[in-house]
């Protein structure tokens, strides 16, 4: 897909065409490399995992107690049985047991031959010093009970983790239970970020009359630092042509990615645009969604036909991140090896009316809460200036209202998006 199509001037664009696009449009996949597990969490596989071993390798016991096989008739009074051994976990009883025959067992050893069923300890008294016990109520105990089988959680050769999976802590304790001591996983991104504008001033400078912090900077290095992407921060980039030319396209020589915010409207001294069509293409996309109606994506060219994609995001703090979230985000997911990644959704009912306007998408920053009854419910923050981001510090999720909404009245259902790993 080219740019043309979607260039400045043209028809509004829905945010549902926007993702399409840009989803056509992602790069390939980034290479491989092996890593320890110490190192995996957060990283995405990018080989199907399968099991070496069954999970549990042995048949083993669920609690303390005792084991034994099971008899098909068990006494309506208290039971006597024969202890023979004590099996601890690591230790395993190399001899079957015979009927009416049990060993003490702890919660992970495997079950002897000739065991089916584990008794727990609340259960048993001892009778005298033979080793006999006594089973309290055993009409209460059925067989198999206790009783964890060997590959009931994976089998011997059944896949574990499928390619694509970012990876938690709970799926990292599952691949150290499988033995696996390094894995196979795309490499982390890098992603160049600046800011433009001779406006902008970095935090510890002093503030001009007319100047203004730069925000957006360092909210984006924390949105991709938390997506795990390596940051090269460019730092500001001040309005002139030749320096922001020479600037992405040393940005585009190390980096997987280049995000700007700020300068990609029609004003007079907004750079970007000249500077990028002279290295590379850029479509000027207006988007039907607020905020962040006008958004550049593009492709800085770079030796051996490579090109490296590039989003210019609006210039207001809320705009930047929730453009982020719901364009860059996908796309820097894709390139990831993380495919099949959705933004997670949930229903609520409005505390309040929510203003928004049909054709377009309105992403209100909300507050969500749940009642006792389970039942999801959200009320904004308050203002939602796009310029306003205490009221991004203040939410739990964004309001999503699609673009067949003109309005929303108290207790209506609307679709919710929770602050997650990023946010």
């Amino acid at each position: 897909m080219t740019l043309s199509c979607f260039e400045l001037g043209e028809r509004m664009l829905s945010v549902d065409e926007t993702l399409a696009a840009l989803a056509e449009m992602a790069p390939p996949t980034v290479a491989r490399q092996r890593i320890g597990l110490e190192a995996a969490c957060g990283r995405v596989l990018a080989v199907d995992v399968m099991s070496p071993i069954d999970v549990p390798q042995n048949t083993n016991a669920a609690m303390d107690g005792i084991a034994l096989a099971w008899p098909d008739e068990a006494p309506a009074g208290a039971m006597l049985v024969d202890v023979v051994a004590d099996v601890l976990a690591g230790t395993r009883l190399t001899t079957s047991l015979a009927p009416g025959e049990a060993v003490r067992i702890t919660t992970g050893a495997p079950l002897p031959d000739g065991a089916d069923t584990v008794v727990m300890s609340e259960q048993l008294a001892d009778v005298d010093n033979a080793g006999r016990m006594r089973v309290a109520r055993p009409e209460r105990v059925r067989r198999g009970q206790n009783v964890r089988q060997a590959g009931e959680d994976l089998a011997r050769g059944q896949r574990a983790l499928g390619i694509g999976t970012r990876l938690r802590p709970q799926h990292v304790g599952l691949l150290a239970s499988l033995g696996y001591a390094e894995i196979e996983v795309f490499r982390p991104l890098r992603v160049a970020v600046f800011s433009t504008g001779d406006e902008v001033t970095a935090p510890g400078e002093a503030l001009p009359p007319a100047g203004i912090y730069d925000t957006n900077r360092f909210s984006l290095h924390g949105l991709l630092s938390r997506l795990g992407c390596e940051v090269i921060d460019l730092g500001i980039l001040r309005d002139d042509l030749d320096s922001m030319r020479a600037s992405l396209s040393a940005a585009a020589r190390e980096a997987d990615m280049v995000v700007t915010s700020g300068g990609v409207s029609v004003g007079q001294a907004d750079w970007v645009k000249p500077a990028l069509t002279a290295i590379g293409e850029l479509g000027l996309w207006r988007i039907a969604m607020r905020p962040g109606r006008p958004l550049a994506f593009g492709r800085i060219h770079r030796t051996g036909g490579v090109t490296v994609p590039f989003f210019g995001l609006p210039g207001n703090p809320v705009a930047v991140m929730v453009t982020f979230l719901q364009f860059v985000q996908p796309m820097l997911r894709r390139m990831q090896g993380e495919r099949a990644w959705q933004p997670s959704r949930l229903t609520a009912l409005a505390g309040e009316p929510l203003k928004s306007r049909a054709g377009r998408v309105d992403f209100h920053r909300g507050i969500y809460t749940v009642d006792e009854a389970g039942q999801l419910s959200v009320r904004t923050t308050g203002r939602q200036g796009s310029g306003i981001l205490s009221s991004m510090v203040a939410a739990n999720c964004l309001i999503e209202i699609g673009d067949e909404c003109a309005a929303v009245e108290a207790g209506t259902p609307v679709t919710i998006q929770p602050f997650g790993d990023l946010t």
